[in-house]
């Protein structure tokens, strides 16, 4: 893992917003962030796992975190939070948008539209609202970072992957649209592709594999968090992990 530099944690005073906070990689993320200096704010659906990672936080000498237990899908939800946000911290510094959902994996003509509605409204929709909320935020910090989480199947058109790979593809437009949009002020946004790691969605898709021979989701952090420190400078480009 990368260190601080010197005694000052590198993420010291920053405000981060993490989705998907709940397990998996958003929570792997979330606590190293904590542990460097972040204020983080937790943003997934389960209270009780949000509460878990503030204890677990803590317990590791981090700041308490900011809960914010709701579902992506309420976009008037994602503005309140963009309005609470200003109005305690004036700005956030960090957006890591780790929240997704599988859905069907299936033909396409076979999908239930509400199953491809929803799979398209957590991955792709749900992180514009959040660039709705708040770029307004992230302007008013002296460097913003956006790091979104994106796969292979974004690039692959992997068939019966549907739903997902479509709002990834939408996504990895999205954030290239919002990195041209914004190339001209302090803020960087970029995408990051973990490929297969231990976590619930791969444990859907693959229920037969052994998920203790795949990476562990703290191993794949350092790939996300040298694209939050100010000190980042690349723009609308894929990380990959190798």
């Amino acid at each position: 893992m990368t260190a601080s530099t010197g005694t000052v944690p590198r993420f010291a005073g920053r405000v981060a917003v993490v989705t998907g906070a709940s397990r998996g990689l958003g929570a792997a993320v979330a606590h190293r962030l904590a542990a460097e200096g972040a204020q983080v704010v937790l943003v997934a659906r389960t209270q009780g796992a949000l509460e878990q990672l503030d204890d677990a936080i803590q317990a590791a000498g981090g700041a308490r975190a900011i809960l914010a237990p709701f579902d992506l899908t309420d976009g008037p939800q994602i503005d309140r939070l963009g309005l609470a946000l200003y109005e305690r911290f004036g700005r956030v510094d960090i957006l890591v948008a780790a929240a997704a959902m599988l859905g069907s994996l299936s033909p396409l003509g076979h999908i239930d539209p509400p199953d491809w509605e929803k799979t398209i409204a957590v991955n792709l929709t749900a992180n514009w609202r959040l660039l709705r909320s708040l770029d307004p935020l992230l302007r008013r910090s002296d460097a913003g970072r956006a790091v979104f989480v994106t796969a292979a199947q974004a690039r692959d058109a992997t068939a019966y992957w549907g739903p997902y790979a479509v709002s990834k593809a939408g996504l990895e437009a999205l954030a290239r649209v919002y990195a041209a949009e914004i190339a001209h002020t302090p803020i960087r946004v970029n995408l990051v592709d973990p490929g297969p790691f231990r976590s619930r969605l791969r444990a859907q898709a693959f229920p037969g594999e052994d998920q203790g021979v795949l990476p562990d989701p703290v191993s794949l952090t350092d790939l996300v968090l040298d694209l939050a420190t100010p000190q980042c400078q690349r723009n609308g480009e894929l990380a990959v992990a190798r």
